[in-house]
C-alpha cells in the first residue's frame, strides 16, 4: 500500500512492533485486514488475531473487501498464551493483533485493558517479534481525549506509533506517524474508506477544494503542508451583524485562537471593524488546518465576506501573519506553489522575501512560476489591496496609513 509505505518510511520491517491507534469506527480493523490480505497475497504467511470480533464476523468483512487468501490465517483469541501458541504453529511473517487491550495474560493481576495487563501483553509480543523476526502490528484503543489508552510505556516499547484519523461524516482518512524508528515522522498517508474496503488516495489535493462556477465572496484557497505533502484546502468565512452583546466566534477545522488573533490584526492594521459582527470560519470537506501558512487565506476569506466582495478567481493565498500585520515566509514555498500551479490556479499571493520586503510596493511585486502569477507582498494590508477585494478596503487602508 503506497500510502502506508510512505508513512512507515518504505514498508513493514521484519522484527518491528507497530502500534496503530484511532477513534472507534475510524477503520483501523479494515485497514489492517487489507494490509494482512496484501501481505498474504505476496506469499507472506500472515496471522490475524481478533479479540473484539468473532471469526465469522471478520470472515464476512474479508469477503466484502476481497481479503480471502490461502496464506492469511485467522484466530479469535483473547488469551496471550493461546496467541503465542498460534504464532508458534503458523510461523507467520506478520501478525496483526486486534486489539492489544482485549488480550489478557494469565497469572497477571488486573482486567484486560488495564495498565498491568496491557504492559505485560505488549512486552511479550515485542519480545516475540524481536526473537522470531516477525512483524507485529497491534491496534490500540484511545481515550475520549484522543490519547492512546493504557500505560505510557506502551508507546516506548514499540518501534512505530501510528494515528489513524478522520471525520465520521467523511470517507477520507489520514494516517500519521507519531513515532518511527525506521523512517520520518512528518509523512501523511491518505485513504478512502468505502463499502468495499479501504483504498489509497494518491492525489488528495483536490478533495478539500470546492470548484465554484463563479467568484464567491468569503472564500479563499490555502496550501497547507501535511508532512512533506502540499494539500489545498478551501477556507470559508461568514460575517454577519450580531444581535448579541458579545459577538460569536465559531470555527470548524480551524484553531479558534488563531482566528481571534487574525481578527485582531485585521482590526488594528487593516481598519476592518468586526467587534459588532458574528464571525464564522470553516474549511471544506472536513479538513483540519493547523499550518500557520493558512493565516493569509483565512484573513482574505474574512475580509471578502465582510465587504461582500469576492477575490479574483483562481487565487491561492500563502503566508503566516504576525501580530504587527507583517507576512512571514512559510516552509516549502516552492512545493506549495508548484502544487497550486499543477491544479490550474492562476495567481498566488505570498510573503515578500525578507531581504527585499522594504522595497516592495504596497501593491506587491510579481513573478511567474509554472505559468502562475506570484505576487509578493510584505503585509496583510498589501495583500488585500493586491486582491482588489473592495474599494472600501483601499479607503480603510489609506485612513490607517
Amino acid at each position: 500500500m503506497p500510502e502506508l509505505d510512505r508513512v512507515l518510511g518504505g514498508g513493514l520491517v521484519p522484527g518491528a512492533a507497530v502500534l496503530l491507534a484511532g477513534e472507534p469506527g475510524v477503520g483501523k480493523s479494515t485497514l489492517l485486514l487489507e494490509v494482512a490480505a496484501r501481505t498474504a497475497a505476496a506469499r507472506q504467511r500472515t496471522l490475524y488475531v481478533t479479540g473484539e470480533e468473532s471469526a465469522a464476523q471478520v470472515r464476512l468483512r474479508a469477503d466484502r473487501t476481497g481479503g480471502i487468501h490461502d496464506q492469511l490465517y485467522l484466530a479469535a483469541e483473547t488469551d496471550l498464551g493461546a496467541v503465542l501458541t498460534h504464532i508458534e504453529q503458523v510461523r507467520p511473517s506478520t501478525v496483526v493483533i486486534d486489539s492489544v487491550q482485549t488480550i489478557s495474560a494469565s497469572g497477571v493481576d488486573g482486567v484486560p485493558g488495564g495498565v498491568t495487563q496491557v504492559k505485560e501483553v505488549a512486552q511479550a509480543l515485542v519480545r516475540m517479534a524481536k526473537s522470531r523476526d516477525v512483524t507485529v502490528v497491534m491496534i490500540g484503543h484511545v481515550t475520549k481525549d484522543g490519547a492512546i489508552a493504557g500505560p505510557r510505556v506502551l508507546e516506548h516499547l514499540v518501534d512505530v506509533v501510528l494515528h489513524f484519523e478522520g471525520e465520521r461524516n467523511s470517507r477520507f482518512r489520514m494516517l500519521r506517524a507519531v513515532k518511527n524508528r525506521f523512517g520520518p515522522v512528518d509523512e501523511v498517508g491518505c485513504f478512502d474508506l468505502g463499502p468495499d474496503g479501504i483504498r489509497t488516495v494518491d492525489d488528495p489535493t483536490g478533495i478539500f477544494v470546492e470548484r465554484h462556477h463563479g467568484r464567491v465572496p468569503g472564500t479563499c484557497v490555502a496550501v497547507s503542508m501535511e508532512g512533506r505533502r502540499p494539500m489545498l484546502a478551501e477556507v470559508q468565512g461568514l460575517v454577519t451583524l450580531s444581535p448579541a452583546e458579545r459577538p460569536r466566534r465559531t470555527t470548524s477545522g480551524i484553531d479558534g485562537s488563531r482566528l481571534a488573533m487574525i481578527l485582531a490584526v485585521l482590526q488594528q492594521h487593516c481598519g476592518i471593524r468586526l467587534h459588532q459582527h458574528d464571525v464564522f470560519a470553516s474549511t471544506v470537506g472536513g479538513a483540519r488546518i493547523s499550518d500557520p501558512g493558512a493565516d493569509l487565506a483565512l484573513a482574505v476569506a474574512i475580509a471578502s465576506a465582510h465587504f461582500v466582495s469576492a477575490p479574483p478567481a483562481g487565487v491561492v493565498a500563502l503566508g503566516e501573519i504576525g501580530l504587527s500585520g507583517e507576512l512571514r515566509r512559510v516552509r516549502d514555498l516552492p512545493q506549495r506553489l508548484a502544487e497550486a500551479a499543477r491544479l490550474g490556479f492562476a495567481m498566488a499571493v505570498v510573503p515578500a522575501d525578507p531581504g527585499t520586503a522594504q522595497g516592495v510596493r504596497r501593491t506587491g511585486s510579481e513573478r511567474t512560476v509554472d505559468g502562475m502569477r506570484v505576487v509578493e507582498v510584505p503585509d496583510v494590508t498589501s495583500a488585500l489591496v493586491a486582491l482588489h477585494l473592495d474599494r472600501r478596503t483601499k479607503h480603510a487602508l489609506e485612513v490607517v496609513e
